[in-house]
């Protein structure tokens, strides 16, 4: 029975401390709420954006960008992770490029993103884009690396094709190392569209955000940032889970 639920009796423990030293800050300083609002203060803020459908429009809007953008990085990124790490001469000569642009902030690009597609969802979700795309790349090209010759071996003695090498060898063999990566992956974008939403758009939690302390809302600022998170809890959760598919997991034996 203990093994069944201190998985959430654990965790919950953890945020039981978390409230109570919110408590005892706010208690301490004497702030107002539009200066530091209670756990109440803002459970009644949660409370008003839940009715009204603020919480959840303004949620649905950052999850939307943060799935376009995180797909069309796996799109991309994977078949050229998996391109580059098999054909070691295209990987010496963009080893330096993805290098060189990797480490740059994704929000060091948001003027030119602004500048290239305005106002809207598109900066968004290319600076969502940015952030998952080169993590991935890099991840697939290592992964690629690291698949035992002897898997290769088999292929070239069943005289198998190119494709049926990426689909029967390459692609099974990176699944369990890809899987932590895009774990990795979807925290950076969520971490990046609440920036960009500041910036480029007018809704999403992180529009929620700035409009609510522009307002002197603080508790509206503390519940959208519960709500990131939560949903970034269970955006990983969703990742953790699928990298237990049994078909998932062969390449790691």
């Amino acid at each position: 029975m203990w093994e069944r639920t201190k998985g959430f009796i654990l965790p919950s423990f953890a945020f039981v401390i978390l409230l109570a030293v919110w408590q005892v800050t706010k208690i301490a300083t004497g702030w107002s709420v539009a200066v530091f609002p209670s756990p109440l203060e803002a459970a009644a803020g949660m409370w008003e954006l839940i009715k009204e459908g603020t919480l959840l429009k303004h949620s649905v809007a950052s999850l939307f960008r943060v799935t376009l953008g995180f797909y069309l990085a796996v799109i991309f990124g994977l078949p050229l992770g998996i391109l580059l790490g098999w054909w070691k001469t295209g990987q010496a000569i963009t080893n330096s490029l993805i290098q060189f642009l990797r480490p740059i902030s994704p929000l060091a690009w948001i003027p030119l993103a602004v500048l290239w597609f305005g106002i809207g969802d598109k900066p968004a979700v290319f600076l969502i884009f940015l952030s998952s795309f080169f993590p991935l790349v890099v991840a697939t090209i290592t992964a690629v690396n690291g698949i035992r010759s002897i898997y290769f071996q088999v292929a070239a003695n069943f005289n198998f094709s190119a494709f049926e090498t990426a689909t029967k060898i390459i692609i099974p063999a990176i699944l369990p190392p890809i899987m932590p990566a895009l774990r990795i992956s979807v925290g950076i974008a969520w971490l990046v569209v609440v920036a960009a939403e500041m910036i480029a758009v007018k809704s999403g939690l992180g529009f929620l955000i700035l409009d609510s302390r522009n307002a002197l809302r603080m508790d509206y600022v503390m519940d959208a940032m519960i709500a990131i998170g939560v949903i970034g809890i269970c955006l990983d959760r969703v990742i953790s889970q699928l990298s237990r598919i049994k078909s998932v997991s062969w390449g790691s034996v």
